[in-house]
């Protein structure tokens, strides 16, 4: 008897064991096939400036949402997209990347930090796109685009092919000019995401928990939203991280870096979301995310989707905390509004929280610093927009611990 249920017992094992191991085999063979449907880039990784530290096995991630309203091959989305996140048709925006995220990942283990980059940064350009040398940072990869697709045409290079090419070119601009502005900081990998992108993943995954400090809407996203805790569908997900004013609360007052804000909270709930409906073992999950990643994500050639899917859940895990990059104070340049920053501050500020001292010796350093002296782009347009030190402004700042819904403005 005894023998009898100790071999019923092994035989058992044999299959709990097999059919484990067939499982991580099926996703990783699926996952790796899937890989070659998307779009690898041949863009140029900046790599870390002379005298920038950087870790052996730390990876530096450049998170890049673009306001197009097409996809990857410049086609347009169907039109059930177009109506559901409020964005009109192909004809309308760009080629800004409205959401730049830098996430490093410390080699070893230990907290990973995602630092926003308002999108309206006044900076230099690193190539200087169409002869324009400054502007605001989401527009370098616009103005290459535009430069090096014209350039391509010119030459008479087939649509298709200049098209690419200049996606291409534009990538390594924008992180060319981020690298720079962040004191010449590597970047081992990117990601680009599109607004299709974004509604899809939202979908894949709705509903999803978000948490609004006061009730808000706006005619221009679609925002409408009470106040508290709730869930929302992957719609009101696209209105919830592009809604920067209200139009019916006259108490509201909303910028741009509570849109950076609201991206921040959104990605900390997704990553929960990701993590408590077990979705890296869902198959049926998986190939939405795999299928929308074809046609509407590109990341550089050397990412692999195994990668990807390993560092997204560990996020998921919570192992992340979110930091916004300080603004001296909003200004206009060329009849266009700016946030007019410190660099030489935001990069001492990066540089610190990707490799932090030891507690005693920052202790023993702490000292009162210098004023910072103004910058080319404070002397070259004076603006009498006041200096950003609402409460709203001060929120923004504070740093996104994952782990919980965080509840924004």
């Amino acid at each position: 008897m005894r023998r009898n249920r100790r071999r019923l017992l092994l035989i058992v094992a044999a299959v709990v064991t097999t059919a484990v191991v067939g499982t991580v085999a099926f996703v990783a063979v699926n996952l790796a096939g899937a890989a070659n449907g998307i779009r690898h880039s041949d863009a140029e990784l900046p790599t870390a400036a002379p005298g920038v530290a950087q870790d052996e096995g730390e990876q530096n991630i450049l998170i890049m949402g673009l306001d197009s309203r097409v996809d990857e091959d410049g086609k347009p989305y169907p039109q059930e997209i177009y109506d559901a996140i409020h964005a009109e048709d192909a004809s309308v925006g760009g080629y800004n990347t409205n959401v730049l995220m830098y996430v490093h990942i410390p080699a070893g283990g230990g907290q990973a930090v995602a630092v926003s980059i308002p999108r309206d940064d006044y900076v230099d350009y690193a190539g200087a796109p169409g002869g324009t040398k400054k502007g605001k940072i989401k527009e370098a990869y616009g103005r290459a685009f535009a430069a090096k697709n014209d350039e391509l045409r010119a030459a008479g290079v087939a649509e298709d092919d200049a098209y690419q090419q200049a996606r291409d070119a534009a990538r390594t601009e924008e992180m060319q000019t981020v690298s720079q502005f962040l004191g010449g900081v590597p970047i081992d990998h990117f990601v680009e995401v599109t607004m299709a992108a974004f509604y899809r993943v939202a979908q894949a995954v709705q509903p999803i928990s978000v948490c609004l400090n006061q009730a808000t809407a706006d005619t221009y996203s679609g925002a409408n939203f009470a106040a508290g805790e709730q869930q929302i569908d992957a719609s009101q997900a696209m209105a919830f991280v592009r809604q920067r004013r209200d139009t019916e609360y006259r108490n509201v007052f909303l910028t741009d870096l509570d849109r950076t804000r609201r991206q921040q909270a959104f990605m900390v709930s997704l990553a929960l979301k990701l993590r408590d409906a077990q979705t890296f073992t869902d198959f049926g999950r998986m190939q939405d995310l795999l299928d929308t990643a074809k046609q509407y994500v590109a990341v550089d050639k050397g990412f692999d989707l195994l990668s990807l899917a390993s560092t997204a859940q560990r996020l998921a895990g919570g192992d992340v905390t979110f930091q916004t990059l300080p603004v001296e104070r909003f200004g206009t340049i060329d009849g266009e509004s700016v946030n007019i920053v410190d660099q030489k501050a935001i990069a001492a500020q990066v540089s610190a929280l990707l490799h932090p001292e030891p507690a005693s010796t920052t202790e023993a350093s702490s000292a009162p610093s210098e004023e910072p002296a103004a910058t080319a782009s404070e002397t070259a347009a004076p603006s009498a927009s006041p200096s950003p030190t609402s409460s709203v402004y001060t929120d923004s700042q504070q740093p996104m611990r994952s782990g919980s819904v965080p509840c924004v403005n």
